[in-house]
């Protein structure tokens, strides 16, 4: 029987990138986003249907669920929209903190709310949450960034365990620097008594070379989807992989100290 994923933020990056392998793969792909009418490339596909949803809608969020049980059986649900704020804390409002959140931690946990029950039913379910490297480990002026992903990846950790009995699977894909067109969706703040040191952590997230595709990053998806492991993180991306050893192998502190030197050579 032919298998469906359920995807968020399918608009632009992983999200579309990965939209694309699962079809190419003879899935079913149910991508959502908050504009489809707007969406030109996926709709000429085979397999994929599109649907709206802004995950900080809760009542959307409730629809969309139920529109996609009522298409057909879902296998998995990639949790990936989402969005990054940089910038110094100090110049951040706090209209621009609550968005974050809303949308990256309370979309997600949302979204994973409103499968749960028919998971359950089925007694079986894997859900893919989209975090980061900042989730385990955290790096200069993304601090609420960093948050959000922090948090995911707890409370993913959590509720792994009381979703396990039912069949149902918790994955995180954590990715390094992504060379997508995120730069749309990144909220930047600042203020010029950071201005020397954001730009030299901006040169450094910027730059290309260290960057993995989303269609590299789509393909960890697939894999985390169907290696059968009852496996928690992936990490993914050489650079995220490289720094997370550092991490382990040196202990916080020193890790902390190499990012100092790293980013400002301090």
């Amino acid at each position: 029987m032919t298998k469906t994923i359920f995807i968020t933020g399918a608009s632009s990056g992983i999200g579309k990138a990965t939209a694309k392998f699962f079809a190419e793969k003879g899935w079913k792909v149910i991508a959502t986003m908050r504009k489809p009418e707007n969406e030109t490339e996926l709709t000429v596909l085979e397999n994929i249907t599109l649907l709206p949803l802004d995950v900080t809608n809760i009542n959307q969020i409730k629809e969309t669920v139920q529109k996609a049980i009522s298409l057909g059986n879902i296998d998995v649900v990639f949790n990936n929209a989402g969005y990054a704020l940089l910038g110094p804390l100090e110049t951040t409002t706090d209209e621009q903190l609550v968005q974050l959140m809303e949308t990256n931690f309370f979309g997600t946990v949302r979204v994973t709310q409103a499968f749960i029950p028919y998971f359950k039913q089925k007694r079986a379910g894997t859900f893919i949450t989209m975090t980061s490297s900042a989730g385990i480990m955290a790096f200069p002026f993304s601090s609420m960034y960093d948050a959000s992903k922090w948090a995911l990846e707890g409370w993913s950790e959590s509720l792994s365990f009381e979703l396990e009995k039912f069949g149902i699977m918790m994955k995180n894909i954590e990715p390094g620097l992504v060379a997508t067109n995120g730069a749309e969706r990144t909220v930047l703040t600042s203020h010029p008594d950071y201005d020397e040191l954001l730009g030299k952590f901006l040169n450094v997230v910027n730059n290309p070379a260290q960057a993995s595709s989303p269609e590299q990053i789509a393909e960890v998806v697939f894999e985390a989807v169907t290696d059968g492991n009852n496996k928690l993180r992936y990490i993914c991306g050489e650079d995220a992989k490289s720094l997370y050893a550092q991490r382990l192998e040196g202990g916080d502190e020193k890790f902390r100290t190499g990012i100092k030197e790293m980013l400002f050579g301090a």
